[in-house]
């Protein structure tokens, strides 16, 4: 295991002589008494902290100090919580990081805006690994296994997420599908869980019941959305006018659909299935939700390029949500399950209400 260098305190001479080794211990023990007195009663009773990480047990004696996160999400957690002391660095990025969280962010060096070397994430002598996804670090890790972490000594965490209800592999698509509905209970877990393995167990819980209120909040501003309404929500494509990359049922998407009344077109167990935009087009959704992204992998990363292709495609262009210009924009990562899932559900109930689509008036029009 990566253990730190200790921190050998330079003694204050008392008097011109020299002091003897023994004097200068019992002085440097005398001036380390407040921190270690301290760091006890902030651990006492706390450890060990024990997790069943989905399907891996871990276990902390001691609160991290130089956590490496693979991932946006987890990454904007971590720092939610107030731990941006406590991270080496951060790696796989999309899009900003919340105002709120920039100055915090900040502090933290970025490995990677992509997916980092095995190597690099060790360079940074981690006593955590959070990660996001499982394809980064899991059974086929793009980083590595967490077993190849294990070996070293350096303990992994991994979102609840991307392992509850979820597969890997087999006849799905890279991003996996879900055997059941995503649910915010796994947000408020991992956020909990990363709350305890650090030791600000209450800043968790105020985190969880924030989240909670603005999403309570959110629904009933949304009131009297027709029973309805459809929907489609497209993160991008590997060609404009390829197949799409839209939402599936089971995911955070749905999660919103769910909460504010409306219906997904697309019917799939993957989380984000390739679907054409024929089949699209002939379900003629009532409305299109975009994903906004700052990542250009894709020429479809664009938002401004995903409605140029909509509004002048042949096929596209005949859909009512296109005709009628009912967009909504919506931040990338509010569409995975996110600590932002909550404000997607946020932005899409205001623009639910602009569009003239709930009980509620747009908000420039007048009573």
């Amino acid at each position: 295991m990566f253990m730190p260098r200790p921190t050998v305190l330079s003694p204050v001479p008392l008097m011109p002589l020299v002091p003897s080794r023994q004097s200068f211990c019992a002085l440097s023990l005398l001036l380390m008494l407040p921190v270690l007195q301290a760091a006890a009663a902030d651990t006492h009773g706390h450890y060990p902290v024990t997790l069943d990480n989905c399907g891996t047990t871990v276990t902390f004696d001691t609160p991290p100090r130089r956590a490496v996160s693979i991932g946006q999400n987890t990454t904007e957690i971590l720092l939610s919580l107030g731990l941006a002391d406590r991270m080496a660095a951060s790696a796989v990025w999309i899009g900003d990081v919340p105002e709120n969280l920039k100055a915090a962010n900040e502090r933290v060096p970025r490995l990677s805006s992509g997916i980092p070397g095995f190597e690099s994430v060790l360079g940074q002598r981690p006593d955590l690994v959070a990660a996001q996804f499982e394809t980064d670090v899991g059974a086929q890790g793009r980083v590595a296994r967490r077993e190849q972490f294990a070996a070293l000594g350096v303990p992994t965490y991994l979102s609840p997420t991307d392992c509850v209800g979820r597969l890997h592999g087999g006849d799905t698509n890279s991003d996996g599908a879900r055997t059941k509905a995503f649910d915010m209970a796994l947000v408020h877990r991992e956020i909990q869980e990363l709350a305890d393995i650090f030791n600000v167990s209450e800043r968790g819980h105020r985190l969880v019941d924030a989240l909670r209120a603005r999403e309570s909040h959110a629904v009933a501003e949304a009131a009297g959305t027709p029973q309805d309404l459809s929907m489609v929500w497209w993160f991008s494509s590997a060609e404009l006018a390829g197949d799409a990359w839209v939402a599936g049922q089971f995911g955070a998407p749905g999660y919103i659909m769910k909460a504010l009344g409306a219906h997904n077109v697309i019917e799939s167990r993957e989380e984000w299935p390739a679907v054409s935009w024929e089949r699209i087009a002939a379900s003629d959704p009532d409305v299109i939700v975009l994903g906004r992204m700052t990542r250009r992998n894709f020429p479809a990363d664009d938002v401004a390029q995903k409605i140029d292709f909509l509004e002048h495609d042949p096929v596209t262009r005949e859909m009512s949500a296109v005709k009628h210009h009912r967009f909504i924009v919506l931040d990338a990562q509010a569409m995975n399950p996110t600590l932002r899932t909550v404000a997607g559900l946020e932005t899409v109930a205001d623009g639910l209400r602009a569009l003239g689509l709930t009980g509620q008036r747009p908000p420039d029009e007048a009573p």
